[in-house]
């Protein structure tokens, strides 16, 4: 006898009840983006519905969220002066330093996380010091800055940091470097497998990080390489990552799906910039019916 499987897809209260996967507020990070100044919140053209923020704003925004009771959100700097080193992210003052503080102060019960990068910080978009020999990012000598920024979120009272620059050997200097100065619990996100990737084309007009020459490809992965991602997420693992993720989702499902075979430790994807646009402007364009497709997806 064959097997009715539409049986318990008879109504919608027994869908509910076998549906195999469910969503809630406690599975996602809101992304915010803290901008130097006051009284600022800049809708973004290539992401409707996602702003530039000062941090007026930004404390406003996260009332609401908590109302909504969205209780986990990332930020993203963009600081006034930018240079060669991102000085505004090595600072105790600074945007992000700033920001996570007065987060902190005013609702306390806010998980915030910061994203550790150079990108938005340096005056050439690149995530780190440049070698201009190679006109790419010197490693090592980004290590010994981030592990700085690192502290500077640390002091400020950051909940987690999530390194996104791609370094090699970024997170066991982390590790060392908080728990050589008490922060022994600070977990680490990591964007351990981070594809040089078209889909982030949105994000560098909201953050303002896009590279002023070349690109990012000999920091970032090859999206041909599944091996590669693999090993990648694997390493981070063993230098004390305690969250990892795969960045982009959506056209890296087999790689996501790899690395949860990988590793046990917990797995965050990222629903990048050019993913989100492109369901935006398919419901603007009336091919899709985005509340459907936005939860499908």
């Amino acid at each position: 006898m064959f097997k009715r499987f539409r049986r318990l897809r008879m109504n919608a209260t027994l869908r509910s009840l076998v549906r195999e996967t469910h969503l809630s507020m406690d599975d996602f990070i809101y992304p915010l983006f803290v901008k130097s100044g006051e009284g600022i919140k800049k809708e973004i053209s290539s992401m409707p519905g996602v702003y530039q923020m000062s941090l007026d704003e930004i404390l406003k925004e996260c009332g609401n969220l908590q109302e909504l009771g969205i209780n986990s959100i990332i930020l993203f700097g963009i600081p006034e002066v930018k240079d060669s080193v991102g000085s505004d992210a090595l600072c105790e003052h600074g945007i992000i330093a700033s920001a996570v503080k007065a987060i902190k102060k005013s609702y306390p019960t806010m998980f915030v996380t910061t994203d550790l990068c150079f990108c938005e910080f340096t005056d050439h978009g690149h995530c780190g010091i440049l070698d201009m020999k190679h006109e790419s990012v010197n490693n090592d000598a980004t290590l010994e800055i981030l592990a700085k920024q690192a502290l500077v979120h640390a002091r400020s009272g950051v909940d987690m940091i999530a390194p996104s620059g791609m370094m090699d050997g970024m997170i066991e200097v982390l590790r060392e470097a908080l728990d050589s100065e008490g922060f022994i619990n600070l977990p680490i996100m990591s964007y351990s497998t981070k594809f040089a990737s078209a889909y982030y084309g949105p994000f560098r007009d909201v953050a303002e990080s896009a590279p002023s020459f070349g690109d990012r490809k000999t920091y970032q992965m090859d999206p041909a390489n599944r091996r590669e991602a693999i090993a990648e997420s694997v390493e981070d693992e063993m230098q004390g990552a305690d969250i990892l993720m795969v960045k982009p989702a959506l056209a890296y499902l087999d790689v996501i799906r790899d690395v949860r075979n990988a590793t046990s430790l917990p797995l965050c994807v990222y629903n990048v910039s050019g993913e989100y646009a492109m369901l935006k402007a398919a419901a603007k364009a009336g091919v899709i019916d985005y509340e459907r497709v936005m939860m499908e997806t």
